[in-house]
């Protein structure tokens, strides 16, 4: 569990990757598009909740598979604790932060929906059919506050 001094709680920003992104902003570090497990979050979602500002950033497109999904295969942070997505085609805003998201186009950045970005994936990539292993629990998901966020299951 996070103790009120973690030095995680003390940052301003963060700057994280992720191998899948969800439409709500709910990111997956733990497993590629199949379910295979690509290693732990190293403090993903302790970082992510810790800092004033949470930014993703990834390649629109991985291994001719797009970023954002309908839903993550694996939820590894919450989309609550992630404030901003920048890709190579332009950078989405958590809805959550509105004051972020008019200070980035009063900049000029190029700032679209989520939706939109992950529509512009899909009509490079077309849409893949998402993956969902049934087998044997393998391993927890489990947030700072010690809840499950997820189970990680073994491919069938």
């Amino acid at each position: 569990l996070a103790s009120k001094s973690a030095l995680v709680d003390q940052l301003d920003i963060v700057i994280l990757g992720a191998t899948q992104i969800d439409t709500d902003f709910n990111v997956n570090v733990h497993t590629d598009s199949q379910g295979m497990i690509m290693g732990g979050s190293g403090g993903h979602s302790d970082t992510a909740a810790g800092a004033k500002l949470s930014v993703i950033v990834a390649p629109l497109i991985r291994a001719r598979l797009p970023l954002i999904v309908d839903r993550v295969g694996t939820l590894s942070t919450p989309g609550k604790d992630v404030d901003l997505l920048v890709t190579q085609f332009g950078m989405a805003c958590n809805p959550r932060r509105p004051e972020l998201e008019a200070a980035l186009k009063e900049a000029g950045l190029p700032v679209l929906p989520i939706q939109a970005l992950k529509e512009k994936a899909e009509t490079m990539t077309g849409i893949p059919a998402a993956v969902r292993p049934q087998g044997r629990p393998v391993a927890r998901v489990i947030s700072r506050e010690g809840q499950e966020l997820d189970v990680i299951r073994a491919l069938d």
